[in-house]
């Protein structure tokens, strides 16, 4: 980063409008850069009559003059320390370097580190233990980069710039192989402690700005009508495997994650004044409210395991196995109904938000509210993925008519008549 050129000046004066009943007057120091100043306290006093104005020290006081000495040579080390860290220095950062505010906090790692355990302290509140673990992930392959390709474990914000920040992510995605998806989960966090850092003057741009994150190209799959049906009617022995095939159905049929079916208490079911059952549950990745009504197979769910050896205990109404179990199991499940598609748990929450609930007309706000989304624009998600859908219903239906339908002829001469 090229440090900015700057006119830095320091002088002592009294304040002669502060005088005390001693006699004595307060000494103040002035900072002057590029034409802007601001003072600050020495917490020294002298008589008037022993300070050289035009000098700017005590007349004949060595103790006093030291202390001003000391606060000159003080100032220099932090006004070079500072352009040379983050590569521009204002008057009033450099007062308050002098006054031990912002020079603790003024590394990439150090702040990485305290937003990392703020993140930490809001596990279960706002924030998803599988979420925390990212960030801890990031935060290491950030300092493992530091050390491999800088030779450092930390850097000032001063050297966090665009060059930077683009050989971090072309790290990511070569060296560590990792997909557009990965890159992008670890450089967020990356990008919100600079931007932090930004936000309490560490910083004098935000690097990131003109930094673009690569697009994720990854496909998202979904259940079709007929292959949830298939799912439905498939003919499952095994009462375990039966549990999983239709935990993944409560979630097709709710849009629950994993984690949040999981932590399903009893508490979650609500009746309205309706007499409909409602699920009312705050996510654990985020934190929001979602309200789900609960429709006829979720409901036959929860009456086919109430007080079964599949039941939770504390207040959960299920029993549930791990994910990597359930996602292996969904795996034969898949095959045995006949389903050429790799199911996992979360293929669930987008059935349920693509072919039950859009296809079928529901608005994408309502949506947004049933997945617990903090923002329609990642609802919109899967509408972009229901026009997919579309397209391709409509290009199976054009091969299906094929051939059936067609213009009579005196229609088509009549047409090219006119």
């Amino acid at each position: 980063m090229e440090k900015q050129r700057s006119t830095f000046k320091l002088l002592f004066y009294i304040n002669t409008s502060k005088t005390k009943k001693n006699d004595k007057c307060p000494i103040v120091g002035r900072i002057s850069i590029d034409g802007k100043s601001t003072a600050f306290s020495t917490g020294i006093d002298v008589l008037p009559a022993d300070w050289d104005s035009n000098k700017g020290i005590a007349k004949s006081n060595i103790t006093i003059n030291r202390k001003l000495d000391d606060f000159g040579t003080e100032t220099a080390k932090h006004y070079k320390n500072m352009l040379e860290t983050k590569g521009y220095v204002t008057a009033e950062s450099l007062k308050n370097a002098l006054r031990g505010i912002g020079v603790n906090q003024n590394s990439l790692m150090q702040e990485f580190s305290a937003y990392l355990e703020e993140k930490r302290k809001s596990i279960g509140i706002r924030f998803a233990e599988s979420s925390y673990k990212l960030y801890n992930d990031g935060y290491r392959h950030l300092r493992t980069y530091l050390i491999e390709k800088l030779g450092v474990d930390d850097i000032p914000f001063g050297k966090v710039d665009i060059a930077l920040i683009e050989d971090y992510s072309y790290y990511l995605k070569i060296e560590l192989r990792m997909a557009a998806f990965s890159v992008r989960a670890f450089m967020k966090p990356f990008r919100t402690t600079v931007r932090r850092a930004f936000n309490k003057g560490l910083l004098l741009q935000d690097p990131f700005l003109d930094y673009t994150f690569e697009k994720d190209n990854t496909k998202r799959r979904w259940l079709s009508k007929e292959e949830i049906e298939r799912l439905i009617k498939t003919d499952i022995k095994r009462a375990s495997t039966s549990f999983i095939r239709n935990m993944f159905l409560f979630s097709t049929f709710t849009g629950l994650a994993y984690s949040d079916l999981k932590n399903l208490q009893h508490s979650n079911i609500q009746e309205q004044k309706d007499g409909s059952k409602w699920i009312v549950i705050n996510r654990q990745k985020t934190g929001t409210a979602s309200y789900i009504p609960l429709l006829k197979i979720p409901l036959a769910i929860l009456e086919k395991y109430r007080d079964t050896k599949f039941s939770g205990s504390d207040g959960k109404i299920f029993k549930m196995r791990t994910l990597v179990n359930m996602n292996v199991q969904l795996k034969e499940i898949a095959k045995a109904a006949g389903i050429d598609k790799p199911l996992s748990f979360h293929l669930a929450r987008h059935s349920f938000a693509t072919t039950v609930c859009l296809t079928n007309g529901i608005p994408i706000e309502t949506l947004s509210q049933m997945m617990g989304h903090l923002s329609i624009k990642t609802t919109q998600i899967y509408a972009k993925v229901t026009r997919t859908k579309l397209n391709e219903d409509m290009t199976n239906l054009a091969e299906r008519i094929e051939g059936k339908y067609k213009l009579a002829d005196s229609d088509s001469n009549n047409i090219k008549a006119s």
